[in-house]
Formats: C-alpha cells, sequence, structure tokens
C-alpha cells in the first residue's frame, strides 16, 4: 500500500488497518517458523506498511496539536 493511499484514509482507517495488520505479521511470523510460509517478502512489505500507518497517525496528532 502506497503512502498516497494511506493519506486519504480517516485515523480511525488507519488505526483499524494497523491491528489487521500486526495481526496478519503475528501469523505469517508463525508461519516462516514452521516453514509454511511461501512469501518470505511479505513479512518486510507488512512491517513497512504499519510503519507507514503510524507514521500519518502521529502526523495527523501533531497537526491537530498544532492547529489549537
Amino acid at each position: 500500500m502506497k503512502i498516497k493511499e494511506l493519506r486519504t484514509k480517516k485515523t480511525e482507517d488507519l488505526k483499524a488497518l494497523v491491528g489487521d495488520l500486526k495481526k496478519e505479521g503475528l501469523n505469517l511470523r508463525f508461519q516462516q517458523s514452521a516453514g509454511q510460509l511461501a512469501n518470505t517478502s511479505r513479512v518486510r512489505e507488512v512491517r513497512r506498511i504499519i510503519a507507514r500507518a503510524k507514521t500519518l497517525l502521529v502526523e495527523k496528532v501533531n497537526a491537530k496539536v498544532a492547529k489549537r
């Protein structure tokens, strides 16, 4: 997911996305440890999307504080 796509989402949607991706990341790590993971690059991709979403959440919070 690109940063442009994430910027269009609301704060609640970003929080839900982070939660879903954390669950997916946990499942991917379990699959990797069991040797069942076919697409190993997905682990890295999920981590990066989580980082992007968290960064946007911080930016949105800081933007709200700056407006005050």
